[in-house]
């Protein structure tokens, strides 16, 4: 009777487990397809997160003559992608929690999709703006979740998928900066075209986030529900009690003002130098083309270091190198400045990263990404506009190259804190303990 027991149980076992390795085996191809399917997911957003923006940028003197806008309300269209980067950005994970990031993710790509089809044909100025708001709120969430999605879906790449998504972001960037006039020509040499043209590029990337939304096995494998220890894990971590994440929101505010100036302002210091403007709008995609294989390099460096402080320093020394020859010999080494504030400029593919290191958890990552990223870009507002007005009142540029010099200096700072080795999670309990 023993016997027939326990061969009865052994049986039940092995078909226990035969059960078990078929599902195995059924789910692996599943999750292999979603990893590979979340993949492309990624680098078809990254490569749509800025040219709404930069596309606008190469042609903003045709649509102010086109709409018939003041040269100060032209200005305030160029301050408007940080504004809603931080105001639509605090959304972000409210709406993950709710939706799943994969959702979010593809909702923001149809978004980017009809601002950029609409704004061009909408007609007058407040229609224009509007649109362009609808293209930066799918901008500002999927600028926020994608660290999210990295860290669920990646945990153990966290580095080479950033700098996979980073680079595309920065070559999405040199494009639309680079292909935008001749694109607008080659289609007729109207503006409304040429901004609309970027449209297409959104509805391909709608495309992969379909089916990663609605397959039933993809949310299995990486679930997007939130269970109820997450929900209480979310209710108790009170991020602004975490140095680091204001270290890090700081740091991330800072190379974004760097960035923005050095978008808006650096052709015309090189301009005035004596540079033809040809050379000078060279320089410019120059600049902004080393991003594109260093936004893949740094994230991998980064990784691997306990502390990421040395990074930051380094590339702080180049931006800082970088100023000093715009101040002594802008025209004379203008090729060297260029490459030397293009590398200081990929601060920002190491503070994506270290928003992935700095904290534990996917909702840690979540919160930490929307209020560095939001508190980041309300700090980078005033930025370009006070290089306009230094420049304005001074009639050169030695105040406003000291200027970037000199929040060159708090940038280093705030990022080699941001960059210890620690988690907003441990210093919001360790707070939460001494209280």
């Amino acid at each position: 009777m023993a016997t027939e027991e326990t061969g009865t149980m052994t049986k039940a076992a092995t078909v226990k487990r035969t059960d078990t390795a078929a599902g195995q085996e059924k789910q692996a191809p599943t999750r292999a397809w979603a990893t590979r399917l979340i993949t492309v997911g990624i680098v078809l957003a990254a490569l749509n997160l800025r040219p709404a923006i930069t596309s606008l940028g190469a042609l903003l003197e045709e649509v102010r003559d086109g709409l018939g806008m003041s040269g100060t309300l032209a200005g305030l269209l160029t301050s408007v992608p940080p504004l809603c980067f931080a105001v639509f950005g605090v959304m972000a994970p409210r709406f993950a929690r709710r939706f799943g990031p994969s959702a979010v993710v593809c909702v923001g790509m149809v978004a980017i999709a009809a601002g950029l089809v609409i704004r061009p044909f909408v007609g007058g100025t407040a229609g224009f703006l509007a649109a362009t708001a609808l293209a930066l709120m799918g901008i500002a969430v999927s600028n926020v979740l994608m660290p999210v999605i990295v860290k669920r879906w990646f945990p153990d790449r966290v580095g080479s998928m950033t700098g996979l998504y980073s680079m595309a972001l920065a070559l999405g960037t040199s494009l639309a900066a680079a292909l935008t006039v001749p694109v607008t020509d080659a289609l007729g040499g109207r503006w409304q075209t040429g901004l609309a043209v970027w449209a297409v590029l959104a509805v391909v990337a709608v495309v992969p986030w379909i089916p990663l939304v609605r397959d039933r096995g993809t949310a299995s494998a990486a679930p997007e529900h939130v269970s109820a220890t997450v929900r209480q894990e979310d209710a108790g971590l009170r991020i602004t009690h975490s140095r680091t994440a204001w270290a890090l929101a700081v740091f991330f505010g800072l190379q974004a003002t760097a960035a923005y100036i050095t978008m808006g302002w650096m052709p015309q210091i090189f301009r005035d130098a004596g540079v033809p403007a040809g050379e000078a709008g060279v320089l410019l995609a120059v600049t902004m083309a080393m991003g594109v294989p260093l936004a893949f390099v740094i994230p991998r460096v980064a990784i691997r270091l306990p502390n990421q402080g040395p990074v930051v320093m380094v590339l702080g020394a180049c931006g800082l190198t970088g100023y000093a020859g715009l101040y002594l010999a802008p025209a004379g080494g203008a090729w060297a400045w260029a490459l030397l504030l293009g590398i200081s400029n990929c601060a920002f593919p190491l503070a994506l990263t270290m928003v992935g290191m700095r904290a534990k958890s996917s909702v840690g990552v979540a919160k930490l990404s929307a209020f560095a990223q939001s508190t980041g870009y309300l700090i980078s507002i005033p930025g370009p506009l006070l290089v306009g007005v230094l420049y304005q009142h001074s009639g050169g540029w030695g105040l406003p190259i000291a200027l970037m010099a000199g929040l060159m200096v708090p940038q280093i700072v705030v990022g080699t804190l941001a960059g210890r080795n620690r988690t907003v999670e441990e210093e919001v309990a360790a707070k939460a303990a001494k209280a």
